[in-house]
């Protein structure tokens, strides 16, 4: 490899625009803070991400404009090895000093695997892996063949929690790992006001409003904070539940356990992909943000609830709770229904205004360019 330290160029490997999600946001505002830096970059994203019977969305796509002052290409068939080895070769063709490529889901693996391994061919290129998952969620046949498959690629690991750190030690990957907190999303607009953003939600300005937002899955919990939603302290005293976003799996369980808890009355469903131009009026309405996870790495969610400064509540499962601080930017619960009724309680009788306060100063060291800086610097150590 060369020994120049210095990246002129770099490849962003992973969704983005036309695909929506958390990663694909992420990666276009990573490139975007490296452009402002004069970093020459390019994103390579899919031609088809997931095959139909794979998705348990309605749509992979956004249906907004692709976002300004980035050059994305769309090169990868996550499902054709004819397709990884031409990708590869062109990207060895283009000699970036740096890929950075994103990992979620050991499914990837097979293709990003082959695609980085020809593309390091030419002897000048390094990759640099931001791990979301290392040891996906929900468990599948594979998933370790796949990911030590593709980890064979990668020169480094950047993670975003200790549990992702503390995964990759233990599928004995022996890349140099460094810790770089997610940052703050800065690029979806300012709060709304409460009274507007509560109208077009039909949510009265006494109501206390609890927010779960993302798509949902087993491992988040919806049914435990459903169940907490029950608690008679709360089931009748001026609580709702708002929860925005897309079922990922049967819908009808959750429909039939807010019926047996007699809870219809204040849970509010939006079953969609909220679009980046909605979300501010999700997080302006709400009073609190709740993860009630059983499991998970880091979240996506955080760094939104900071953004529009809005307190949360998360259990205390994998790195949720690294990036607030209990009692000063939310509280803790553990993954239990009961636990996240009482969290909710103590919560309101603090009030939201006890924790806004906070949110604002500590919000200020998950910056963008921190993480552009700990990349680079990941960068130079390989060198």
């Amino acid at each position: 490899m060369d020994n120049n330290k210095a990246i002129t160029n770099i490849i962003f490997m992973g969704p983005c625009h036309p695909y929506r999600g958390g990663i694909a946001s992420f990666t276009e505002r990573l490139a975007k803070e490296f452009n402002q830096h004069g970093y020459q970059t390019e994103l390579v994203t899919f031609t088809l991400q997931y095959p139909s019977i794979l998705f348990p969305g309605k749509t992979q796509y956004v249906d907004n404009p692709a976002p300004e002052g980035l050059n994305i290409k769309r090169m990868i068939n996550s499902v054709n090895p004819f397709n990884w080895m031409l990708t590869g070769l062109k990207l060895m063709r283009k000699k970036p000093d740096l890929i950075v490529v994103r990992y979620w889901l050991p499914f990837l693996g097979p293709a990003f695997g082959t695609i980085l391994r020809i593309a390091k061919w030419n002897k000048h290129t390094r990759v640099i892996c931001i791990a979301d998952n290392i040891i996906p969620h929900e468990k599948r046949m594979g998933d370790t063949i796949f990911t030590h498959y593709f980890s064979g690629s990668i020169d480094a690991f950047i993670a975003m929690s200790q549990q992702v750190v503390k995964d990759i030690h233990t599928l004995k990957l022996t890349q140099p790992v460094t810790l770089l907190h997610h940052p703050i999303f800065d690029h979806f607009g300012a709060k709304t006001n409460i009274l507007l953003a509560r109208k077009h939600l039909n949510l009265a300005l006494s109501d206390k409003v609890i927010l779960f937002f993302g798509f949902i899955r087993h491992y988040k919990g919806l049914d435990l904070l459903l169940e907490a939603m029950s608690d008679p302290r709360i089931k009748n005293n001026g609580y709702k539940l708002l929860i925005a976003g897309e079922f990922y799996e049967d819908r009808n369980q959750y429909d039939a356990l807010i019926e047996n808890l007699q809870i219809t009355h204040i849970v509010q469903i939006h079953n969609k992909f909220i679009s980046e131009k909605d979300i501010t009026l999700y997080f302006s309405a709400a009073d609190v943000l709740v993860q009630p996870y059983r499991h998970a790495t880091q979240s996506g969610v955080t760094p939104l609830s900071y953004h529009f400064e809005l307190p949360m509540i998360v259990t205390n499962v994998g790195g949720l709770t690294e990036m607030m601080i209990d009692g000063l930017t939310g509280l803790v619960a553990s993954p239990s229904s009961n636990s996240i009724a009482d969290t909710l309680i103590a919560y309101f009788e603090k009030g939201k205004e006890y924790f806004q306060a906070n949110l604002a100063k500590e919000k200020q060291q998950y910056s963008w360019v921190s993480m552009m800086e700990g990349i680079v610097s990941t960068f130079q150590k390989l060198h």
